[in-house]
């Protein structure tokens, strides 16, 4: 594992509350009326003390500030979190500190602060540039207060990314091609462009049951994916991850993090993260949270080991995702031996849907529209 530890490190902070109920969190117990935000800080201050102790001398290549609006996370708080994970670890010489936010007026007025605070690059859920995708998706913001808010975050931060769902029921393809051409015109270094998904036990699932949505055929969806990744590219914005598209260098480095299986630390509520072979999760209720890092000076509910074996398939699962391809050094590594299965690994090659090297195996553009059956297929654990 040695070859992995020497890489830098990423670092999750989960801020857990919003102002009010919205359809941005996953659930309702991250809203709250009043936070204490001395007691806040102190508590994530110890929690990120508690995992730097346990992951010495590494690097540190990016922060990223997720969760319920971390956008609304005080300032002062962003840069102590900063400063104390400069005083935990060395900072590679371009570190990216990412804080993610939804698209309104209220968030998009404390950018400045943020910046100032040390963030330098944001992550906007602008979600679609129509306003009845927006109402069908359940948010709470219109197009012009998001792209409002898009102008305000290009002004104060070097890097901006942000978020479009597409496939949605009754959308065109002639629709869809003149969104994303406007969303390229906007001049991002980075879009994330994510198919509608419907996901079991969610409200879209519900629908669909009932009859009232009828999800885009997936022929229909798989030519939308194609005409994306065609024009993202096109104008400059290649894909290096199956729904990621971004100017070369302007790609996140959290995320390419999680996708190459390096280790990341996560603090914070319900934050997860990787350390070595051990899998982290704090405990998910705030006030939970709050107590044991009161209690015990950390948050973790508990640390899983990993087998090698689940080591091996995770790895493979993450990087078939990248255009990069699969380091196969990082499944070796695990001490799986042989975890991808062979004569599956021939197959899907002589089918043209991946290319083996040496050194890695790369899905082929054919083979990204069936990535989920490579993936099962080439797992031969």
């Amino acid at each position: 594992m040695d070859a992995i530890i020497t890489e830098p490190l990423a670092l999750y902070i989960h801020w857990p509350f919003c102002v009010s109920k919205c359809p941005y969190c996953d659930f309702n117990s991250h809203v709250r009326e009043g936070v204490d935000q001395a007691a806040w800080r102190a508590a994530l201050l110890a929690d990120l003390a508690h995992e730097a102790a346990l992951l010495p001398g590494r690097t540190l290549g990016s922060i990223f500030f997720g969760g319920g609006t971390p956008s609304l996370m005080p300032p002062a708080t962003v840069a102590a979190l900063i400063e104390a994970a400069g005083r935990h670890w060395r900072f590679a010489g371009d570190i990216e500190i990412t804080l993610e936010a939804n698209p309104s007026s209220v968030e998009a007025a404390r950018f400045a602060d943020l910046a100032a605070a040390g963030v330098n690059r944001v992550s906007l859920g602008l979600q679609s540039l129509n306003d009845e995708a927006l109402h069908f998706l359940g948010r709470a913001h219109g197009v012009e207060e998001g792209l409002a808010a898009l102008a305000t975050a290009q002004r104060h931060f070097g890097r901006v990314s942000f978020d479009l769902i597409y496939a949605l029921p009754g959308q065109s393809g002639e629709a869809w091609e003149a969104e994303l051409e406007r969303a390229i015109g906007f001049g991002t270094g980075h879009l994330s462009l994510y198919q509608l998904t419907i996901e079991p036990g969610t409200r879209f699932a519900t629908l669909a049951r009932e009859g009232k949505l009828t999800p885009a055929d997936p022929d229909f969806a798989a030519d939308l994916f194609e005409l994306t990744r065609e024009r993202a590219a096109a104008a400059g914005l290649p894909a290096y991850e199956i729904s990621n598209h971004a100017r070369p260098g302007e790609e996140s480095r959290h995320n390419l993090t999680y996708w190459r299986y390096g280790d990341y630390a996560g603090i914070g509520p319900g934050a997860h993260g990787r350390r070595g072979s051990r899998a982290t999760l704090r405990h998910r209720k705030p006030e939970n949270w709050l107590g044991a890092v009161q209690g015990s000076g950390h948050g973790i509910a508990g640390e899983d080991p990993l087998d090698a074996v689940t080591q091996a398939r995770e790895a493979i699962l993450m990087g078939l995702r990248l255009n990069e391809g699969l380091d196969l050094a990082r499944v070796r590594a695990a001490g799986a031996g042989e975890a991808i299965d062979a004569d599956a690994a021939a197959r899907l090659e002589r089918l043209g849907l991946i290319r083996r090297e040496p050194a890695r195996i790369v899905v082929r553009e054919a083979g990204m529209l069936l990535l989920d059956r490579i993936a099962a297929e080439l797992v031969g654990v």
